[in-house]
């Protein structure tokens, strides 16, 4: 699997605002939320906590890729794309309760495996 380089990570870490999640039906039609509870998991993966997902889920569960768009205080923007895995137990599920805040379900953690990079329209991975 690849590594999310460390001028990403870096830029992660100075993100503002909410993260972008985008994920594509069967039939190929995008849906696009708004996440703000989300966590690097590790320099390979971004997780999303799934409190009130729908669509998204329905996405996910149909073997759907992934986007996560983000900005950084600087005013860069990142793409992150992947395959998208869904746990809901296990050690990637109990590390998401530990972070997500509890006013919220947090029914699963969405794990998205860093496969693609982009920074605007530069490819920073692969």
């Amino acid at each position: 699997m690849p590594k999310i380089p460390e001028a990403v990570i870096d830029a992660w870490n100075s993100r503002k605002g909410a993260v972008v999640f985008v994920t594509v039906d069967e039939s190929g039609l995008p849906n696009a939320i708004y996440a703000t509870c989300v966590n690097l998991v590790d320099n390979e993966r971004i997780a999303i906590a799934d409190n009130y997902f729908n669509k998204t889920r329905s996405n996910i569960f149909s073997n759907s890729k992934g986007s996560i768009l983000f900005i950084t205080k600087d005013d860069v923007s990142y793409q992150i794309k992947g395959s998208v895995e869904y746990h809901i137990d296990g050690s990637h599920f109990d590390d998401m309760k530990k972070w997500n805040p509890a006013k919220h379900p947090g029914h699963a953690a969405v794990l998205v495996n860093a496969e693609m990079i982009y920074s605007g329209s530069d490819i920073i991975f692969p």
